[in-house]
């Protein structure tokens, strides 16, 4: 169908690794639902915003091995999380059983969910304990010759109150039940009741299926349920609903039951990929798309909110049926980096030219770090992976009611944004919440990420390259790593390079990164931080899965959800999640300068301070007159202080030798500080009067000869190219490179 324009997203696809050095093997895994076939070729990324407010769209075409047409086929995207336990002989050899557990519930009454199942659906053989579609808690046993059987409870369950659930069947007698048992049955909660129905005797389960909990395999796992489940039970004989409650209650189920099938405790390594069984049969599982971990149980009371202080209220998981991690795509082609190949953005551009449509020009992002212990330049750009990991896919533009008022204008939907509003299995981005209404805790790069190759949104990946961009018409070398290498190498990852760029918005950083940015700056590095709203919220990568990371966001900062209470620590690491200023590292500390403000409806420019007129930093307005506004232009709203800016301020760590060199405080009323900038609501909050509201651009020396320059502005980098890269904001920036890679100790 033809739209006008260009089509991104008819075919699609990702790069495994994300990241891969020279001479490393990279696979290419596509999609498309049209186009049968797409012509390939392999582009370095100049620049990949086509805003003609900018540099424009700069694809330098590479040579390679995979160049030409190539098939491409539909794979299909299955999104929901779960626990598989594999099939054991401890599973088939029940006859009549008890299954129980805790849950909570958050979309009841929207589909067909399953808690627990061991269940084909194509055959209709095995048992599942759920809800069906109107809430009701249901039992089903299939004996695969077309007789199922339902118990069903006559009330239907509550959104976000725990209960505990139980369903028992006699195999001598055919009886089938359930109970629900509201854990607080007052004011209107109490949702406790019985189902009772008769199934055939002596039922024979099947052969090959495995249990499943939080869906049923079909054989591909389906009707997922939402919500939270704790300490699933099952047991081989069909218990009361007290005598089951009470194996479920106990944290460490009693040792040597034959009886019990299995007791599955979840508040075991939590940051792992595994569910543990605490009975004989040690019927380990293992999880599907990484449900939210270290979340409170039916037993939670508040005594403590870091799981690692009491695991044992910890036992439970949320599951969602939208959770998506990883696509599990076939791969369709492998490039063999060439070992010399320069760091820096790299794409896979896919295009096609079908009879009925709009050309295709589609594209996958990678990137190429450059090699370690072989470095090219003294000076190091920092890929901000992990931010580009967190607004993977962000559908905020579609979902937020108030986009519109900050942006002071109306919305310009992408082909982009309409292919996520219609194709939510590709899984969103941490500022999106589920559709259980829970924040997406984890993100990962095993899918198609729109927003993270050329011509996505203008915001992160396209503002970034327009740094790129300059380096390259300047003729300034560079090498490239990013900042999962320095999650994952630490201060070896910049030793090598006496200037380091960190880009236009490195918001999302984790322990490991931010200990390797400190420790670089402490040992005489030069750090040039070149935006704004940087080192903010804190996050942890995975420790087993590359490219996937986690973000919880607590009450405070600028946040587009709340995570529960009691929830405020990573699961991947257990550490405090939130703010870096929430956990004693203001980024004052580090860069001098930190969030205060978003501005979308326009930009400004800097004013010279008196610091800038500090013989120490004569060198760095060589050829910018005194008086000289400075970016008052820009392809961002035109100014180089907008988007989301940052000030100093010593109260929150900046340094006494710091210089503000020059400020933009003049960012009118559409410049809102960040929550954690106010205590109490008052006229005049905004950049019209606040004057805490401001883009500061400072210096500061560091020990050993080193020292660090930051602009406090995402929209800084896209000045640079303003009347052909000939502007006071190129001219500063140059001044600064070339001084921060001299080796003679800075001022």
């Amino acid at each position: 169908m033809r739209l006008g324009g260009i089509d991104t997203t008819s075919v699609l696809g990702y790069a495994s690794p994300y990241i891969v050095e020279p001479g490393g093997r990279i696979s290419f895994h596509l999609s498309s639902a049209t186009p049968r076939e797409v012509d390939v070729a392999l582009v370095r990324v100049r620049c990949g915003d086509p805003d003609p407010a900018g540099p424009g769209l700069k694809l330098l075409p590479v040579k390679s091995a995979i160049d030409g047409r190539h098939a491409v086929r539909h794979q299909p995207i299955r999104p929901g999380s779960c626990a598989i336990v594999a099939d054991r002989g401890a599973l088939r050899g029940l006859a009549g059983f008890s299954v129980g557990a805790f849950i909570w519930p958050t979309m009841p009454g929207a589909a067909a969910q399953t808690i627990i199942s061991r269940w084909r659906d194509d055959s209709q053989a095995g048992w599942r304990l759920g809800l069906d579609a109107d809430g009701h808690l249901e039992l089903a046993v299939g004996d695969g010759k077309g007789a199922v059987a339902v118990a069903r409870g006559e009330r239907t369950v509550t959104r976000r109150e725990w209960l505990f659930v139980h369903g028992a069947y006699d195999a001598a007698s055919g009886a089938l039940r359930v109970t629900q048992v509201s854990l607080d049955p007052q004011a209107g909660r109490d949702r406790s009741c019985v189902g009772r129905a008769i199934a055939r005797v002596g039922i024979e389960w099947p052969d090959d299926t495995p249990l499943v909990i939080a869906a049923r395999s079909a054989p591909d796992t389906t009707t997922h349920f939402d919500g939270k489940l704790d300490r699933p039970r099952l047991h081989r004989a069909p218990l009361t609903a007290d005598a089951m409650r009470a194996l479920c209650e106990a944290v460490n189920p009693p040792p040597g039951d034959p009886d019990l099938a299995g007791a599955w405790d979840f508040s075991i390594d939590i940051p792992g990929l595994s569910i543990h069984d605490r009975s004989a049969n040690r019927l380990h599982g293992r999880l599907a798309q990484i449900p939210a971990r270290g979340v409170t149980g039916a037993n939670w009371d508040g005594t403590v909110n870091d799981w690692r202080s009491l695991p044992a209220h910890y036992g439970a998981i949320h599951f969602c049926s939208d959770d998506m991690v990883d696509c599990a795509w076939s791969p369709d082609f492998m490039l063999d980096v060439p070992t010399d190949l320069p760091g820096g953005y790299y794409a896979l551009r896919m295009t096609a030219a079908p009879p009925d449509g709009d050309p295709v020009e589609s594209y996958v992002g990678f990137f190429v770090r450059s090699p370690r212990g072989r470095t090219a330049a003294k000076l190091a750009i920092v890929a901000p992976v992990a931010t580009y990991l967190a607004y993977a896919n962000g559908a905020l533009r579609m979902d937020q009611v108030h986009a519109e008022s900050m942006l002071e204008g109306l919305i310009v939907l992408s082909r982009d944004d309409l292919y996520l509003q219609e194709h939510r299995e590709v899984g969103l981005s941490t500022y999106d919440t589920h559709a259980d209404g829970s924040g997406w805790r984890v993100s990962g790069a095993r899918r198609p990420i729109l927003n993270m190759r050329p011509r996505c949104n203008t915001f992160n990946y396209g503002n970034d390259t327009h740094l790129i961009d300059w380096l390259e018409e300047k003729g300034i070398a560079y090498d490239l790593v990013t900042d999962e290498d320095l999650h994952r190498d630490g201060l070896d990852a910049l030793r090598p390079y006496r200037c380091v760029m960190t880009l236009s918005h490195p918001e999302y950083y984790s322990r490991e990164m931010w200990d390797a940015i400190d420790a670089y700056q402490r040992s005489g590095g030069r750090h040039m931080y070149l935006g704004g709203n940087g080192f903010y919220w804190r996050i942890a990568f995975h420790r087993d899965l590359p490219g996937v990371i986690e973000v919880r966001r607590d009450v405070t900062g600028v946040r587009t959800w709340e995570g529960e209470a009691g929830e405020a620590h990573l699961a991947f690491t257990g550490e405090s999640a939130g703010l870096w200023r929430s956990n004693g590292r203001p980024p004052q500390r580090l860069v001098g300068v930190g969030f205060d403000a978003q501005v979308f409806d326009r930009s400004a420019g800097y004013r010279r301070m008196p610091d800038g007129e500090d013989p120490r930093v004569a060198w760095m307005f060589e050829g910018i007159a005194a008086g000289e506004m400075i970016g008052d232009f820009g392809a961002r709203n035109g100014g180089a202080a907008g988007l989301e800016i940052d000030r100093a301020d010593p109260e929150l760590g900046s340094p006494p030798d710091m210089l503000l060199v020059a400020s933009a405080d003049r960012i009118g009323y559409g410049g809102m500080p960040a929550p954690e900038e106010f205590r109490t609501f008052h006229r005049g909050l905004d950049g019209e009067q606040n004057s805490r509201v401001r883009a500061d651009l400072v210096y500061f020396p560091t020990a050993n000869g080193g020292g660090v320059f930051s602009t406090g502005s995402i929209a800084w980098v896209t000045a640079l190219s303003h009347n052909h890269y000939d502007n006071n904001v190129s001219r500063l920036m140059g001044n600064v490179v070339r001084r921060f890679l001299d080796p003679a100790p800075l001022p």
